[in-house]
């Protein structure tokens, strides 16, 4: 085994809250085992609400920053992409050709067409609850790969 973590790259459209979350919640449930960084096509500021449904679960927020996809496409070693969108979303990432394995994750950007904040507020911890469940199976299933491939 390499003495370097994996890196796991999530990608949305702005890197605002979906991509966000995940990379929080992967480096919060994967420990030190992986080098978690999210990017989006558009970046735009960290939604301040991520930092809040974070911050209800203990997690830490400081490392999150926008940032955008071009430094990873083909010179950042990435073996996993995982892309969060919604199946219909025009401007999100559809592939990332430069990772070892691509997941697509269709979570709908908490952040959009929500009247209230009050209601944003609800929808972006829907989205951190359903992004943190797909992280846990995710980890068991990517673990459970490599106990197999160990094994073999």
């Amino acid at each position: 085994m390499s003495a370097e973590k994996p890196t796991v790259l999530f990608l949305c459209a702005d890197n605002s809250v979906r991509s966000q979350l995940a990379e929080a919640l992967l480096r919060r449930h994967g420990g030190d085992r992986y080098e978690c960084r999210s990017a989006g096509l558009s970046p735009k500021a960290v939604h301040p609400m991520v930092e809040t449904v974070l911050r209800e679960l203990g997690v830490e927020t400081e490392a999150l920053t926008p940032k955008h996809i071009g430094p990873f496409l083909g010179r950042y070693p990435v073996r996993h992409a995982i892309i969060l969108r919604a199946p219909d979303e025009p401007e999100a990432p559809r592939i990332f050709p430069f990772a070892t394995s691509t997941t697509r994750w269709e979570i709908a950007d908490p952040a959009r067409d929500v009247a209230s904040s009050d209601d944003r507020l609800d929808a972006v911890r829907r989205a951190r609850d359903d992004i943190e469940h797909r992280v846990i199976a995710w980890l068991a299933e990517v673990d459970a790969s490599n106990l197999s491939t160990s094994a073999a």
